[in-house]
C-alpha cells in the first residue's frame, strides 16, 4: 500500500539554519498609507483616460509611481502606498528598487550589454557562454541545456516545438534526413511535414496566450474566445478536499481517477492518428485557481509520459525562482529524473527553458527569433540570485510562509462561512472564498486598506509576495485581512 508520507504534499518548513536578520530597506514604509478616498484616485483616472485613447486599458487598476515604490511597497500617483503581496503577478523577486538591482547598470559594461541588445542567436557577446553557465546553469533543475526567451508564453511556445521535433526525430530515426515530401508538405501545412500530433494539457491550466499555448490554456474563456485552436486533449486535474491530512483516501482516489483519464486520452488520440508528443503541466495550477497535486500524482504522470514516448514539460513560469521555498516547485515531487523540459519566466526575470539533450534542436533556426531573450535581463537575474544566496531567502520564504499560512488557517477556522481550503507552499499560498462575489469583496476591501492581493480561478485569493517579505509584513497583512473579514459581517 502506498505510504502516506510519499503522498504528502510536503508542506513542512525547511530548516532555517543561520539566516541573518534582514530588513530590505531602512526607508520602506512601516505600514500602508491610503491618501485618496477612491482607488484609482483622480490622477490615475486622468491618466487612464489618456491611455484608453490610444490602447486597450480595461485591466489597469491604477498608475504606479515607481520612483517612490520601495521594497514590499508599491506607490501610486495619488500618494497611496500599498503593501504588495501580489508583486506584478509574481514577477518581482526581491521587491521594488532593491539596491542590488539598481546597481546593475551602473557598471558601464553591463550598460552596454543592455543598450546594444544583440540578436543572441547570431551575434552574442563574448560574455554570453560564461553568463549562461554562471547564472542560469547555476540554478538548473538538473538539466544540461538552456534556451533563453523573453516571456513565459514564448518560452512555452518554443518548448512545445522542441517536444514535437524530438518526437518526430525518434519516429524518423536519429540520423535520418528530412524527405523531399516532408519539406514540400510542411510549406502547405499538411502531413507528413506538418504532422498530426497533439500535446496533452489539463483542465484549469494556463500556459500563455500565444496561438499554440492557447490550445493548452483552459482557465478562462476570455483568453480563448474567437481564436482557432488545435484539437488537443485536456485531462482532469486533481481537485482536493481540505484539510489534506483528513482527506488522504479521497485525494488519493482523485489522483488515480485523473491519471486514468490521462491514460484514456493518450490511447484515444493515438487510435485516431493524432498521438500525444508531450504532456504539459504546472506544479501548481496558478491562473486556474492555485490547484495543487501530490508528489504521487506527478511521479505517476512522469511514468505515463515515458510509457507513451511523450515528453514531460513542467511549466514553472509562476512557481519557479523560489516562492514555494525551493528554487523549483517540482523539486518537492521526488521524480525519478528531471522533467524533459522546465520553462521559466516571471521571478526569473528572463524567459526560457531548460531541457535535456534529447530536446535540443539539431539544426540552426529551428528554435530562433531575433533576440532570444535579453542579456540585460540575465544581468538582473544574476543580481537577484546573489541576493537570494547571501540572504538565505529560501529559508526566509519558508519561515515567513509558515506564519502567513498559519494566520490564514486561523481565519479559516474562525470564519468557515467565508473561507476554506488554505493551501500552497512557501509564500506561494491561496485560500478560497465561499463565493466569487465574496472573493472580490475581500480583494477590494484589502485594496482600500492598503493591501494588494490577487484572485485566480473561480473563488481563490492568491498570494505572490516578494521573497523579501518579512514576518512584520505578514502581521500587517493579517491585521488588515481580519478587518476586512469583520466588515463582511
Amino acid at each position: 500500500m502506498l505510504q502516506r508520507c510519499a503522498y504528502s504534499l510536503g508542506h513542512g518548513v525547511a530548516k532555517t539554519g543561520s539566516r541573518a536578520a534582514f530588513s530590505l530597506m531602512s526607508n520602506e514604509p512601516k505600514e500602508p498609507k491610503i491618501s485618496s478616498s477612491e482607488i484609482p484616485g483622480p490622477k490615475s483616472k486622468k491618466l487612464l483616460a489618456e491611455l484608453d485613447a490610444v490602447t486597450q486599458s480595461s485591466a489597469v487598476q491604477f498608475f504606479a509611481d515607481y520612483d517612490k515604490s520601495i521594497g514590499n511597497y508599491i506607490a501610486d500617483v495619488d500618494g497611496n502606498y500599498f503593501l504588495d503581496i501580489f508583486m506584478q503577478i509574481s514577477s518581482m523577486p526581491i521587491g521594488y528598487n532593491h539596491p542590488s538591482m539598481l546597481n546593475v547598470f551602473k557598471d558601464e559594461r553591463n550598460l552596454k550589454a543592455l543598450v546594444n541588445r544583440p540578436a543572441l542567436g547570431s551575434f552574442p557577446g563574448e560574455y554570453w557562454p560564461q553568463k549562461l553557465r554562471q547564472v542560469l546553469m547555476s540554478v538548473s533543475p538538473g538539466l544540461p541545456n538552456v534556451m533563453t526567451m523573453m516571456c513565459g508564453s514564448c518560452s512555452n511556445e518554443n518548448a512545445y516545438k522542441c517536444l514535437f521535433m524530438s518526437y518526430r526525430r525518434r519516429q524518423r530515426g536519429d540520423d535520418a534526413a528530412f524527405t523531399a515530401e516532408e519539406m514540400a508538405s510542411c510549406m502547405v501545412n499538411r502531413p507528413p511535414g506538418a504532422p498530426d500530433l497533439a500535446l496533452l494539457s489539463f483542465q484549469g491550466a494556463f500556459h500563455g496566450r500565444t496561438m499554440g499555448t492557447l490550445s493548452t490554456t483552459h482557465s478562462k474563456a476570455i483568453h480563448k474566445l474567437d481564436v482557432p485552436a488545435f484539437d488537443w486533449p485536456a485531462a482532469a486535474f486533481p481537485k482536493y478536499k481540505y484539510p489534506l491530512e483528513e482527506n488522504f483516501r479521497e485525494n488519493k482516489a482523485e489522483d488515480d481517477k485523473c491519471l486514468a483519464h490521462v491514460e484514456e486520452l493518450m490511447q484515444e488520440f493515438s487510435k485516431k492518428g493524432r498521438p500525444v508528443a508531450g504532456i504539459i503541466v504546472e506544479p501548481i495550477q496558478s491562473e486556474g485557481g492555485d490547484n495543487e497535486a501530490s508528489p504521487y500524482f506527478f511521479q505517476q504522470l512522469q511514468r505515463v509520459a515515458k510509457a507513451h514516448g511523450a515528453g514531460l514539460l513542467m511549466d514553472e513560469v509562476q512557481t519557479g525562482g523560489g516562492p514555494t521555498g525551493k528554487m523549483w516547485c517540482h523539486e518537492y515531487f521526488d521524480l525519478e529524473s528531471p522533467p524533459d523540459i522546465v520553462t521559466f519566466s516571471k521571478r526569473m526575470l528572463t524567459g526560457g527553458f531548460y531541457h535535456n539533450l534529447e530536446q535540443k534542436p539539431r539544426e540552426a533556426y529551428r528554435i530562433y527569433n531575433t533576440w532570444l531573450g535579453d542579456p540585460g535581463k540575465l544581468l538582473l537575474l544574476e543580481a537577484f540570485l546573489e541576493v537570494l544566496k547571501q540572504q538565505n531567502l529560501l529559508d526566509q520564504v519558508n519561515s515567513v510562509g509558515a506564519k502567513l499560512k498559519s494566520g490564514l488557517h486561523d481565519f479559516e477556522r474562525e470564519r468557515p462561512e467565508l473561507l476554506n481550503s488554505v493551501r500552497g507552499r512557501g509564500t506561494f499560498l491561496a485560500v478560497n472564498a465561499s463565493t466569487a462575489e465574496i472573493r472580490d469583496k475581500i480583494i477590494g476591501g484589502l485594496k482600500k486598506k492598503g493591501i494588494l492581493a490577487g484572485g485566480c480561478g473561480e473563488q481563490a485569493i492568491r498570494f505572490r509576495p516578494s521573497l523579501t517579505l518579512e514576518e512584520r509584513h505578514v502581521e500587517i497583512f493579517l491585521d488588515r485581512f481580519g478587518q476586512v473579514l469583520n466588515d463582511l459581517k
